[in-house]
Formats: C-alpha cells, structure tokens, sequence
C-alpha cells in the first residue's frame, strides 16, 4: 500500500494506492473520489453492538467501508469532515482517539468505543475510540497536528487534544479559574508517564464561542 497526504496542513486529503490483495477500512462518507476498479463493501465491522458503539458512544459511524482493489492497482482519495491536518502512523499496539478522528486503516487494526470519563460540549464526548492491532492508522483533526513528546507531565485543553499513547495516565479535572464557552470551567486534561500525545492548531468549541456573539436571534412577537 502506497499513501500521500495532500494539501496539508489545512485542507488534507488522504491518497491511497492498494494492490488486489490490499483493504483499507475507512470512515462513512470519507470517500472523495477512486479509480473504477475499486470495489466497497459496507458493513458494521465487528457486528450490530460494534456499530451502535461506535455511533451512539464515541460519534463514529455506524457502518464503516473496506475497499479493495480488482483486477490490479487501484487509487481511492479520502477527505476528513473538518478542515485540517491528517496523519498516518504505524501502530504496533494501541492508541486512544478523540471523538471524530478516526479517517481510515488497514484491515488489522480495530477501534472501539471506549469511556473517557466526563466531558463537555461540543466534539469533546463521554467516550473516546480504542485503536488496537497492528497496521496503518491515518486520523485527523481540526487545523494542524503536533506531535508532543510526554515525559513526566503534561496538560492539554480538552478541546485540543487528538490522541494519546496507552502509556500515559490521563485525569479529567475543572480549571474552576479558566471560563470557557458560556461560562462553564474549563476541561482539561493532566497526563503523566512517558508516551506522545497528538494536539490540534483549532478547538470546534473555540470556534463555536468566537461565533456565539454574531448569531442571529429571532425575537418572538406578543
């Protein structure tokens, strides 16, 4: 399997050549474009409770699609809902995702919906996506994506962070000084131990309070 992520980092797209005895498990409604040959099969992936988990718990889709090549080589070019960056990492083990980041892997990876502890509003869930197996993992996120080496601790705005190594004790705690969007405290997490964790340039729920003032109010006539 060949890849190349295009546009980064604002507006990334993900290109993937597969071979015929190559599959390539993606998010529902990922597909951009592909070649004619490539062939798709729908499915829930791990069974009705997988799907419901993955829809109802973690914000994923309920059904995923496996792509396949027929016939010799084919291209397939994915593009993740929000605008920003994508990356593609060899795992060997496990990863934690953030509601949404999930974009696409190759066939021996599998990601369940998995508790996270209390969240707050917006993108940032009850539940997060347990990724396991071993393979390609291509996830994305709002903005650009910087790679932050752990090595003791560390602390990230709930709304900024994309994924995390299992290696790394993470707690939920209230900033009761920091007010966020419609002052509420501000989430954030604490992690500690040695691992990566992966943030994003953007917060869904920034943006939200950025445009919160501009909104159009329709008063009601007595």
């Amino acid at each position: 399997m060949n890849y190349e992520i295009l546009a980064r980092p604002s507006y990334s797209m993900l290109r993937v050549e597969l071979q015929p005895d190559e599959k390539l498990v993606t998010e529902s409604g990922a597909m951009a474009w592909m070649d004619s040959n490539m062939n798709v099969e729908t499915t829930t992936r791990g069974g009705l409770l997988a799907g419901l988990k993955r829809k109802l718990l973690s914000g994923e889709s309920f059904f995923q699609n496996t792509y396949s090549a027929a016939g010799g080589p084919a291209s397939i070019t994915l593009a993740p809902g929000p605008a920003g960056d994508v990356v593609a990492l060899q795992l060997d083990g496990e990863l934690f995702l953030e509601k949404g980041a999930f974009l696409a892997s190759t066939e021996g990876i599998k990601c369940d919906a998995k508790f996270g502890g209390l969240r707050g509003f917006f993108n940032e869930g009850l539940f997060i996506l347990h990724c396991s197996g071993r393979g390609t993992l291509f996830f994305n996120a709002y903005g650009e994506i910087q790679e932050i080496e752990v090595q003791g601790s560390y602390t990230v705005d709930n709304g900024f962070a994309v994924a995390w190594d299992p290696s790394l004790d993470y707690r939920l705690t209230r900033a009761r000084r920091i007010r966020s969007f419609l002052f509420s405290d501000q989430l954030l997490l604490s992690f500690s131990g040695h691992g990566r964790v992966w943030v994003q340039s953007r917060s869904s729920a920034a943006l939200a309070n950025w445009v919160h003032p501009f909104r159009r109010v329709r008063r009601q006539k007595n």
